[in-house]
This record gives structure tokens, C-alpha cells and sequence, in this order.
């Protein structure tokens, strides 16, 4: 199973157990399923760790890069049939740096491309990496996430939902966060405050915001539709045809490994405990 247009569906699942033993779904998030029912219902769940790792990383760096040059603003007025406008210099992203929230696969292949533009990179995961994979990375962890806020110029939400990360980012958040900052969120939309957000956009705490997720996809608030200040994409970081064939192949090999071993690779919940 994918995410839209196959979204999972209450009332499907109560209709496959208890026959049903295991979902093996094609995308990283798992936020559509009621892990808990599933769990209690004696049926596996699992994701595609690294399908669509690389692919979301490469939607965060473009929108990382769209945010700090600014292209949306010099896409619409070449398109308008003018040119440049005011000369108001973009930012480099040279020498920048950026904290990311959720140092899992996204966020691992996303630090070595941004350590690519010199950007230095700095993270808040709920564990630490090993110093080995820190150094892999040229990683520095920071304790809290105020902690890293506070010292990032460009922040990328790349950890999963859950009840834990819902609202992660709101008014206090940004607050925390240097004046002028920049944010992308290629997770999911629940994790930011919506609300808060356009507040620190239209305070300028937060210069731009590049987005490929929403709270009510696919009714995006108007303000992300308009706004000079945000760079939109339709949720497609894993929409690309190698992540497909991987997230396929990571699919059947969870549902090989059940029935041959009795244990998916990428168990979301645990039903035997």
C-alpha cells in the first residue's frame, strides 16, 4: 500500500481481520494506520525505510536552495514578462547552517548533500548518532530542540508523526529561532503549526518557507498558495520512479521475510508481544 490515492482505511482493515497477518505499505510514513488497532489485531505493519529516503532528501535540498535564493519571486517576474525587478541579493548557502530535525535516513542523506554546498549541520534526533556516524556526516548534535533552533539558519523537518512531534514547531519554536531564518518541512504538515507559522512569516522571524507537506492536503491554506514568502510542492519528495521500484521491492521483501521467517525486515509494531 501507498499513500494517496490508496490511503488506508478503517473500515477496509476491519474487514481483513482477522485473517489478514501482515500490511506491508510502500512509503516511509505510517501516520494514516492505527498502529495500536493494528497491533491488537495480531497484524504486522511495515514501512519502506529507504525508498523514498533519497528522493525526499533531494526535494528538501531544492526547497533549502528555493527558500535561500529566493527563486519563486524571480521565476514570477520573469514570467510576468519582467526582469529581476529591484536588486535585492539573494543568500548563499555557503558557510550556513542547518539544523535538522530527525536524523534518520532523510535526514543522514541530506546532510551529505548540503555538506556538499559547505553548509554545516547540526541536529536534534531522539538519539544520538555514534561519533563514527557523526563524523560520517560532519554532524553536531544538539540536546534539545531550542538548542538546535537557536543556532540553525536554515531548519529541515525530516522526523516522522506521531503524538510526540504533532505542533513540534509552533509559536515558542519559532521564537526560539534565529530572526531571518529559513524553514522547510518535507514530513508532514501536522508537525508545524500552521498558524504559527504565518504568523512568523508575516513578522519576518521567518524570511521564507519551502513546503511539500500540509495539514489538510489537499486543501492548502491560501496563505502557502499566494504568499511571496513560501515555496510549495504537492507532497512529491518520494514521488520519483527509482523511489517507486524501491518502495515496491521493500514491500515484497517485508512480505517474503514474514512468510518465510515469520518477521517482516521493517516491522512498524510488534503483535507478538
Amino acid at each position: 500500500m501507498g499513500r494517496a490515492p490508496y490511503r488506508p482505511f478503517q473500515d477496509i482493515f476491519k474487514l481483513l481481520a482477522p485473517h489478514c497477518k501482515i500490511i506491508a505499505s510502500a512509503a516511509a510514513g505510517y501516520d494514516d494506520f492505527n498502529v495500536d488497532w493494528l497491533t491488537q489485531e495480531g497484524i504486522w505493519l511495515c514501512n519502506s525505510v529507504d525508498a523514498v529516503a533519497e528522493a525526499t532528501a533531494d526535494m528538501a535540498l531544492f526547497l533549502i536552495l528555493a527558500v535561500v535564493r529566493d527563486t519563486y519571486r524571480g521565476e514570477r517576474v520573469v514570467r510576468e514578462g519582467n526582469w529581476r525587478g529591484p536588486a535585492v541579493p539573494s543568500r548563499d548557502p555557503f558557510g550556513m547552517t542547518l539544523g535538522i530535525i530527525g536524523m534518520g535516513a532523510i535526514g543522514k542523506h541530506l546532510a551529505k548533500r548540503a555538506v556538499a554546498l559547505n553548509m554545516r549541520i547540526k541536529y536534534y534526533n531522539r538519539l544520538q548518532l555514534s561519533t563514527e556516524e557523526e563524523a560520517t556526516y560532519r554532524a553536531t548534535y544538539c540536546s534539545s530542540l531550542h538548542d538546535l533552533l537557536s543556532q540553525s539558519d536554515v531548519v529541515s523537518v525530516n522526523c516522522p508523526l506521531n503524538k510526540e512531534t504533532e505542533n513540534l514547531i509552533s509559536t515558542r519554536e519559532f521564537s526560539a529561532m534565529r530572526d531571518g531564518a529559513f524553514i522547510v518541512n518535507t514530513a508532514r504538515g501536522a508537525i508545524i503549526d500552521e498558524h504559527a507559522l504565518i504568523e512568523a512569516l508575516e513578522s519576518g522571524k521567518i524570511t521564507r518557507a519551502g513546503l511539500d507537506v500540509f495539514l489538510n492536503e489537499p486543501d492548502v491554506n491560501d496563505y502557502f498558495r499566494t504568499s511571496d514568502k513560501v515555496v510549495v510542492q504537492p507532497h512529491a519528495g518520494g514521488l520519483t520512479d527509482v523511489a517507486f521500484q524501491r518502495g515496491e521491492r521493500e514491500a515484497f521483501e517485508n512480505i517474503k521475510a514474514f512468510f518465510k521467517a515469520g518477521l517482516p525486515i521493517t516491522p512498524v509494531n510488534n503483535p507478538k508481544k
